[in-house]
């Protein structure tokens, strides 16, 4: 039995289901025949086909996590094959990566109107995974992965392909 106490400290910091806290880092995965990021009037970053991704970070997520969703990344066979079935990954297509960090995929809008991000990683922590997938996608696609300025007002202009739109958690990772 999880006393009261407890029950609110975990509420406060995750998600309490059934006497566990469920931490996740969440992506929304969106394949695209191009995608561009602009800062300030300036391009940060900018793709053909390939995948645009937004990532965000909670403040227990781990390098574990990390590695598991950029493995997912790479490895996800969304793109088509000569049949027209979704059977080739990114790396198959020699396609591309435009990751954006996006904390709004935290939003909780149970209460009111007002969306609460108090669930996403503050930004000591959420830039330097951000920057960690940044890095591991470069390793694992053997190409410069392009970026989104964190932290930043970022304007995302994207052509969509299908459109295939995919939302993942590590939370899943346990159901593999």
């Amino acid at each position: 039995m999880v006393d009261k106490l407890h029950i609110t400290s975990c509420l406060t910091i995750g998600i309490f289901t059934f006497g566990f806290i469920l931490f996740i880092m969440r992506a929304v995965i969106q394949r695209v025949k191009n995608a561009s990021c602009t800062v300030d009037n300036q391009i940060t970053g900018q793709i053909q086909k390939g995948l645009m991704i937004l990532l965000g970070v909670e403040e227990a997520d781990t390098t574990e996590d990390l590695k598991w969703l950029g493995q997912k990344f790479i490895n996800l066979r969304i793109f088509e094959d000569e049949q027209g079935l979704m059977n080739k990954s990114i790396q198959d297509i020699d396609g591309n990566i435009l990751l954006i960090s996006q904390f709004t995929l935290f939003a909780q809008t149970k209460k009111g109107n007002r969306p609460s991000f108090i669930r996403a990683a503050k930004p000591d922590k959420a830039k330097p995974m951000y920057e960690e997938m940044a890095l591991l996608l470069s390793q694992l696609l053997q190409k410069e992965v392009q970026l989104g300025i964190f932290g930043a007002d970022m304007k995302i202009d994207l052509l969509n392909d299908g459109p295939v739109t995919i939302v993942m958690d590590t939370k899943d990772k346990d159901n593999f």
